[in-house]
């Protein structure tokens, strides 16, 4: 950074002087800003603490700054889908919507996990308008977002990159549970971050929403909600705001195809009745058969709103903070846009029935705790380390250094078998698969590799280990915890097998398991390098 001038006695009591100054002093810091994204920032914005938990969050930041926001390339984003691969969709629509979404990991980048979101072809015409908008939507910053942290335009292709959330949608929670529902507390707390999210993105000129639903409401490594920023921009060029049923949709979206800020309060009264009711109940227009066919509102206008409730909540909620949550969804839901809440109304009145306050998210979610992990009892070899962190990309790079190393003795047939023609042909699948493997063609790995252990001829431990990894790195934890075990009943004493049942058992969400596994590996280590 250039010194700024010398200030000499005159400008210490020049008002101009000083301004120009201190005028010259903040250029000087935009500018090596610009050239250099780690510069520490110099000024901070003190706020209360209302202020604090109005506008969403300790600080209103992510892990990503927004000097993180960039443009990636084609290339790169196809690397971390495994070529954009049916295996990585996590969107809940699944491959019939329009736009896509895909879990990746960005190589370079600490391994970090990303959400891609792959437009239609017919999407966004206008590269500029598109680059416009990411940045636009890339300069918010809040902890009650998922956070875009890049995007991607070549040639047709329009994409964008945000902060993955591990632990599912709303939807899936609320709508799809398996164990456990939602509970209050829980359901108080995302309307209350939700509405935070909202009046955040209202503060810094991002009103309009589109298509609010329980589907674009995520839950972070410690099972905090946040707002999906793909929402904060068009699904298409011809504008439409709602893919689902227009049953969920504003009447004046309905009148005129148009969305405003009153109508994503009009949605986020929808998402009130979803979490009041535990199921996608429509506020109007149509009739819900489960409920004596009347729709939400007139159950709400009858008095009768008792029927919305979750009965898996009897005797878990407070019937005074339930009405006063049934009220604020009628309020949002009112058919006249300028007759419903804005945003900072809306956390206002949440913030006052929140329960459980100091319970983490995680607790609430009976989730893993994703910021806290127990140091591994014992010193970990790299592959246990590897293991431990579920540093997947270290786990490849370990595998393809080992090859098939630790197999030599394992497979004492291959020489004889190898003069037969059907065991030529099997071996070539075996290649096939090593080669895809090597190019992190996950997928087709786990094809050939099948193919090869079908044959049925010789067992490799190691392939059964490539193929474990390749489902890990599928989102497909229970075949690999099979494929670990297999490899362990081959070769009872090789400790990789246990490394990576404990990588597939920590996918899984069972730490106890995976750190006794952690343990048998360290412990056959141990003994391999005393003998």
């Amino acid at each position: 950074m250039r010194p700024p001038p010398t200030p000499t006695q005159n400008s210490l009591t020049s008002p101009s002087s000083s301004l120009f100054l201190l005028f010259s002093f903040l250029c000087d810091c935009e500018f090596q800003q610009s050239r250099s994204p780690t510069l520490p920032i110099i000024f901070e914005f003190r706020r209360t603490r209302s202020e604090v938990l109005e506008k969403g969050g300790k600080n209103d930041r992510s892990s990503f700054s927004p000097s993180l926001i960039s443009e990636l390339s084609l290339k790169d984003l196809k690397a971390a889908t495994n070529g954009f691969s049916t295996y990585n969709i996590v969107s809940e629509h699944g491959d019939r919507a329009p736009n896509l979404v895909y879990k990746g990991r960005l190589d370079g980048s600490n391994d970090r996990q990303i959400a891609v979101k792959r437009f239609h072809k017919t999407a966004w015409p206008d590269s500029r308008q598109f680059i416009e908008e990411a940045r636009s939507v890339g300069n918010l910053r809040s902890e009650r977002l998922a956070n875009l942290i890049g995007y991607c335009c070549e040639g047709d292709e329009r994409l964008l990159v945000a902060e993955f959330m591990p632990n599912g949608t709303l939807a899936k929670h609320l709508f799809h549970w398996d164990t456990k529902p939602i509970k209050w507390a829980m359901r108080l707390r995302v309307a209350l971050y939700l509405a935070q999210a909202l009046e955040y993105c209202r503060s810094k000129g991002r009103a309009m929403y589109h298509d609010l639903n329980a589907y674009r409401v995520l839950f972070d490594k410690d099972g905090n909600p946040r707002l999906s920023c793909f929402g904060l921009m068009k699904n298409s060029r011809n504008g439409k705001s709602y893919s689902t049923n227009l049953a969920f949709t504003p009447p004046e979206y309905l009148r005129t195809g148009r969305v405003t800020a009153e109508s994503v309060v009009y949605s986020f009264g929808t998402l009130l009745l979803d979490l009041l009711s535990g199921k996608h109940i429509p506020p109007s227009h149509v009739p819900f058969d489960s409920l004596k066919k009347f729709p939400a509102l007139d159950l709400i206008r009858i008095k009768n709103f008792w029927t919305l409730m979750d009965s898996s909540l009897e005797g878990h909620f407070s019937k005074d903070d339930a009405m006063e949550l049934v009220r604020l969804a009628s309020r949002c839901l009112q058919n006249e846009a300028r007759e419903r809440p804005n945003a900072k109304s809306l956390v206002t009145v949440l913030m006052h029935l929140q329960k459980e306050t100091e319970v983490p998210s995680y607790v609430l979610m009976s989730i893993r705790d994703g910021t806290q992990s127990t140091k591994p009892p014992l010193p970990l070899t790299p592959m246990g380390e590897a293991c431990f962190r579920m540093d997947l990309t270290s786990i490849h790079e370990i595998l393809e250094k080992i090859g098939y190393k630790d197999d030599e003795g394992i497979a004492s047939e291959l020489s004889f078998q190898m003069w037969t023609n059907q065991m030529q042909e099997t071996m070539n699948f075996k290649q096939k698969g090593d080669s895809a493997f090597r190019a992190k063609d996950f997928a087709t790995a786990v094809d050939c590799y099948t193919q090869f252990i079908d044959g049925g001829t010789i067992v490799y431990p190691s392939v059964f280990a490539r193929r474990c990894l390749s489902y890990l790195m599928n989102d497909m934890p229970q075949e690999a915890l099979a494929d670990a075990m297999k490899a362990q009943m081959v070769f009872p004493e090789w400790p990789t097998a246990s490394y990576l049942q404990a990588a597939a058992l920590f996918s899984l969400g069972m730490d106890s398991d995976a750190q006794e596994c952690l343990n048998d590996g360290t412990n056959l280590e141990a003994n391999r390098n005393k003998t």
